[in-house]
């Protein structure tokens, strides 16, 4: 089933339509081009475009993945899935008022997997970013040879980029479609600099809902209760489960110390126009080893990076 409020088209309610007054196939004489507005009326009314709500979707792509020799690139999707799942349960430990509508096993079963990365698909763009946070400081933590260090000597350090979006999604025949997942994909794609990339469309949802990405340094959990995409969470929850990265005074010396953004161009497709934000945070976290809790480090890692050359 697809993730909460997002529309659900269905093959055979599509199918019933054209067999009510169409015809699957048609071999005449004589082409004749039909008139299909009594279709496009019903076809119209049932996808409902303008109703479809926005999701927004988060892309992970292992930088330069092809350069790996035979053996790393068969050791990196087990890697992956392994950081892959650290970040998410670190996301329910660190940040437990912003995921409490989602499940851990929910989140990994609905990943779209590319191969060399993939795609989540979350509610705002926030949710998105801090997922974004919370891999890259598992990655940090790999780089620096505190997971499996032996196999980090073999397989080498890894870079990541990043790509968020926000936009219409739908759900048919099990899978996900829409302007979210196509415009991440195309972000990605044109990135050759391992950044943090978002549209104009998550630039514009920050700017409503925090007045812009560069007051993530001074929110605190209470401002972000107060957004209207969080309107129907617990807010007891602010009380008996405080956030790692958002605290409850705002402060620059722990969670998100730094936050930069700048326009760096547009992606041009067919006829449509996206600009895209190059976005760099610099974040700092403790993280506890879960075999054994008596050792903590902290950690000060960048998401993105500051080069601005343009996509």
């Amino acid at each position: 089933m697809p993730n909460r409020n997002i529309k659900l088209i269905e093959y055979e309610k599509i199918k019933e339509f054209l067999d009510a007054v169409d015809h699957r196939v048609v071999f005449e004489k004589t082409n004749i081009v039909p008139d299909e507005r009594d279709l496009h009326d019903l076809l119209r009314r049932y996808v409902g475009f303008s109703e479809i709500g926005r999701k927004s979707v988060l892309g992970i792509d292992i930088f330069k993945y092809s350069s790996f020799g035979s053996l790393e690139q068969a050791l990196i999707p087990f890697l992956f899935k392994t950081i892959f799942r650290m970040t998410v349960k670190l996301c329910f430990t660190n940040h437990p008022f912003l995921f409490q509508k989602y499940l851990e096993e929910e989140i990994e079963s609905k990943f779209i997997s590319t191969g060399d990365g993939g795609y989540l698909i979350f509610d705002t763009p926030l949710h998105s970013l801090v997922f974004a946070m919370n891999f890259a400081v598992i990655l940090r933590t790999y780089n620096a040879f505190h997971i499996y260090p032996k196999l980090r000597k073999i397989i080498g350090g890894m870079s990541m980029r990043y790509a968020i979006t926000w936009d219409k999604i739908y759900y048919f025949d099990k899978n996900y479609y829409g302007r979210a997942i196509i415009n991440c994909a195309r972000i990605l794609m044109k990135d050759s600099l391992n950044r943090c990339l978002i549209d104009e469309y998550a630039h514009t949802w920050f700017t409503t809902n925090i007045e812009g990405v560069e007051n993530l340094q001074i929110i605190t959990i209470q401002d972000i209760s107060n957004i209207y995409d969080f309107k129907d969470y617990d807010l007891n929850m602010l009380n008996d489960h405080p956030d790692e990265i958002f605290q409850e005074q705002s402060t620059r010396r722990y969670g998100i110390i730094n936050a930069d953004i700048l326009k760096i161009g547009k992606i041009v497709y067919k006829e449509t126009e996206l600009s895209v934000y190059n976005l760099h945070l610099q974040v700092t976290l403790n993280l506890t080893n879960d075999d054994d809790p008596t050792q903590i480090k902290t950690f000060t890692i960048s998401l993105g990076n500051l080069n601005t050359s343009g996509i």
